[in-house]
């Protein structure tokens, strides 16, 4: 079992890290005059630099961070590296490597194909092909594996999934979320089927709270915002900068799944998929088993900068109402065991409690 969770955590950790790189969990508003360059044109590597710090400044979720001793380790990191790179290939890596060890997730630096314009118009629309959502089984447990929250398709997957568990009177559903590193809206059927009442998971912060409070916001303030409960992921990000609280909740969808219900997780479990296994924990519709996850829940969006780059950075921060804050923490499991032995666990948690229903 743990040679094989090695090999399959390696080829999907590979797989999805495009995807994971788009977005979080939900992440086009362009620098104004920002230029994308053609694949032969020499950057300007100081001036690239100059854009990122402007658009961090401009944009993220809690400038007053950007003022942090780490915040400037990592900025002078940068700099350096605009006056060293020779290539954008050089600039590329160096970022990504700096940025490994960087106070805050959810910052990424990409050669772009469109402008953020154009991929905030496709993200909504977009496909991955297949394959973000499976359902295997294991004689009455059914097993969900959801490897990314990206994807029409994936929530496609996700609902015929639930089509089948329903219709095929399953014991019990584990859901595998250790090589979920995140992504959109895929999150919502995931949740919506196995909860009987609407329920508030939380509430994401962004500058404009940030600019006038100092605390963190409670359950009193959540209920002082509707709930958002679309789909658009454009809308989203609209929406999250505009007002200070954007209020996450969840409807109940059918067909209903009323079993018991156990949720995998890894260190490599992350952004979108720690929202959902948050949720199901706090509506008291799961258990936790494996790994505390990656505590890089945080709204990304992408920015055109100079050179022909797209600058992902964090418009908004994430509060759980049952957990607090996930970002830098992560959701600690129920049942904490190594991830390569949580499917064994999960198994024979959903058999015992399978048979304790005879």
């Amino acid at each position: 079992m743990l040679k094989v969770w090695r090999r399959k955590e390696s080829v999907l950790r590979s797989h999805f890290s495009t995807i994971r790189i788009l977005l979080f969990a939900l992440v086009a508003i362009c620098v104004p005059d920002a230029v994308i360059a053609s694949e032969d044109a020499e950057s300007d590597y100081p001036a690239v630099v100059a854009a990122i710090n402007e658009t961090l400044r401009a944009y993220h979720y809690d400038p007053s961070e950007l003022d942090s001793e780490e915040y400037r380790r990592i900025e002078a990191a940068v700099s350096a590296l605009g006056d060293s790179a020779d290539s954008d290939e050089a600039f590329l890596n160096g970022f990504r490597e700096i940025w490994q060890n960087g106070p805050f997730s959810h910052v990424t630096l990409n050669k772009a194909q469109q402008s953020a314009a154009e991929m905030a118009d496709y993200v909504d629309t977009m496909r991955i092909g297949g394959g973000g959502a499976s359902l295997t089984w294991r004689g009455e447990i059914a097993i969900l594996t959801v490897r990314t929250m990206m994807g029409l398709d994936t929530i496609e997957e996700i609902g015929a999934a639930y089509d089948d568990i329903v219709g095929e009177g399953a014991a019990a559903l584990v859901i595998d979320l250790r090589v979920n590193g995140g992504g959109a809206f895929a999150v919502r059927p995931l949740v919506s089927h196995l909860i009987a009442k609407p329920f508030d998971a939380g509430l994401f912060v962004s500058q404009r709270w940030n600019a006038v409070q100092t605390r963190e916001p409670n359950r009193s303030d959540l209920q002082t915002v509707e709930p958002w409960e679309g789909w658009s992921v454009k809308a989203f990000w609209t929406d999250v900068q505009t007002n200070a609280l954007t209020r996450i909740s969840f409807t109940p969808a059918q067909p209903h799944f009323e079993g018991p219900v156990y949720v995998l997780t890894s260190k490599w479990t992350a952004s979108a998929a720690e929202l959902a296994a948050d949720a199901l924990k706090g509506a008291g519709r799961a258990t936790i088993i494996g790994e505390k996850t990656a505590g890089q829940m945080l709204s990304q969006k992408m920015y055109d900068v100079p050179g022909g780059f797209h600058l992902g950075l964090p418009i908004a921060d994430y509060y759980s109402i049952v957990s607090g804050r996930i970002e830098g923490q992560g959701i600690r499991p129920d049942i904490e065991v190594d991830a390569a032995s949580a499917m064994d666990v999960a198994l024979e948690q959903a058999e015992a409690a399978s048979q304790a229903m005879r």
